[in-house]
């Protein structure tokens, strides 16, 4: 249903709130050809009445030739950054930057957020950014979470589907993302509601099972029949099933890097407002899937790249893998119960 734009101007304008945006503070929204004109329109409205001085940058698209899909999250080759230093300046000049267009895993927006300017991704549309407007409720729940990560030796990740998979912890951050940035130099993403981290490297061993109505990103698409990674020396190895299976393997090997079969941050959703069903009301290209992504209770796991935790892999193929019916456990401590989210843990002292 669509949302009137007094609607997204109020959600836009707690956003901001909730961003510390400050009046007379410099804010440019970065846009490109997939921008959601009335994302667009009702952003520079809210943040022109919170006093914000405030600047569009559109920047055309680019990868377009090289990537099998639409979506701006399927190939992350070179961005339109890249080499564009006039640009670069202007954001770095920027107390706070609003992403409409999709900038990420790139040095460019490492160097930006450097420099203290925060950076805030919004692409969904309009009726999912309204119904995931973050709270600091929201906060609250993810930064605790990635608390117990950051404390954690290790992962083990099972399900009754035969997902049996365990991560070594330590090597890279714990990162939050609750839907607003509030500290300088912080990058974030609303709608979400999700804590992560990348396993040490190498440390990865064991099977994941990506079963019956677990979700592809960014094919969005449902699997219909189970597949079967081995998970060894932090690579998946083999891909094993059905018709699922041979479409996801061959849309990795049409990358030809090996470096996009390394498992990649590991994490799970917190995000109440979140619906695992809503990729099946909308159009592939109307959606990111998001809410595939934050769902409270899911295992969300990726394969590609880790420059984005600052280690040095860098892969062009990137895939979203959130899982149902997970139970995660941390140094033995349960995070997650067959796919339900427990407050408190439950703390057994053993690892698992």
């Amino acid at each position: 249903m669509p949302v009137s734009d007094y609607a997204m101007i109020e959600a836009w304008k707690e956003v901001l709130t909730l961003s510390r945006l400050q009046a007379g503070q410099t804010v440019t929204i970065l846009t490109g050809a997939t921008t959601h004109p009335q994302t667009l329109s009702t952003a520079l409205i809210a943040a022109q009445s919170l006093g914000a001085i405030v600047n569009r940058l559109d920047l055309p698209p680019v990868n377009g030739e090289k990537a099998l899909s639409r979506d701006t999250l399927a190939y992350l080759g070179t961005t339109p950054l890249t080499g564009n230093r006039a640009a670069i300046a202007a954001l770095k000049a920027s107390d706070l930057v609003l992403d409409l267009m999709t900038l990420l895993f790139s040095p460019e927006q490492h160097d930006i957020l450097a420099g203290g300017t925060k950076i805030l991704l919004a692409v969904e549309p309009p009726e999912i950014l309204a119904r995931m407007v973050p709270t600091a409720a929201d906060r609250e729940r993810v930064k605790a979470a990635s608390a117990r990560i950051a404390a954690a030796k290790t992962m083990h990740v099972t399900s009754p589907g035969g997902t049996d998979v365990r991560f070594r912890l330590g090597e890279f951050p714990a990162i939050s993302e609750y839907g607003y940035v509030d500290e300088p130099g912080r990058w974030d993403h609303w709608p979400s509601g999700f804590s992560l981290t990348w396993p040490d490297e190498g440390s990865a061993e064991g099977v994941i099972v990506i079963d019956r109505g677990d979700i592809l990103l960014p094919q969005k698409c449902y699997v219909n029949e189970p597949i079967r990674l081995t998970v060894q020396g932090g690579y998946a190895t083999r891909i094993e099933g059905g018709i699922d299976a041979a479409l996801l393997s061959e849309y990795m090997a049409s990358f030809n890097d090996p470096e996009g079969y390394a498992i990649s941050h590991i994490g799970w959703g917190l995000q109440p407002r979140a619906s695992w069903t809503t990729l099946s009301l909308y159009d592939r290209e109307a959606t990111i899937g998001m809410d595939a992504r934050a769902f409270e209770g899911n295992f969300l796991f990726s394969l590609g790249p880790n420059n984005e935790a600052g280690g040095s892999r860098t892969t062009a193929c990137h895939i979203d893998i959130p899982l149902r019916r997970c139970t995660v456990r941390l140094d033995g401590d349960t995070m997650v119960k067959d796919g339900k989210v427990l407050y408190p843990p439950q703390q057994t002292g053993n690892p698992s």
